[in-house]
């Protein structure tokens, strides 16, 4: 029993740092086609303030839930086998 809580826990920590990772990257990808788009089309305004229009955008939209779950797939595919593998 001990084994199967430090697994969980040990996962979960795991998930949590490839959430990060995942987060950052997925953010400075965004980030680079916002300043890419605004030095194309010219935008009005400062650079900045429609990079940081942009992100807010992000923030509300669903890529950014999409991102959450790393937290619900792995331990789903886990115990799947785990089924499998034990009482099948």
């Amino acid at each position: 029993m001990i084994g199967a809580i430090r697994l969980l826990i040990m996962g979960y920590l795991a998930l949590g740092v490839l959430f990060v990772l995942v987060s950052l990257y997925s953010r400075s990808v965004r980030r680079e086609k916002l300043e890419k788009r605004w030095h194309a089309e010219g935008q009005a305004g400062e650079r900045a303030d429609f990079v940081r229009a942009g992100l807010a955008e992000y923030d509300q939209g669903p890529r950014k839930k999409l991102i959450l779950l790393i937290f619900i797939v792995p331990p789903i595919v886990v115990a799947v086998m785990l089924y499998v593998t034990n009482f099948m």
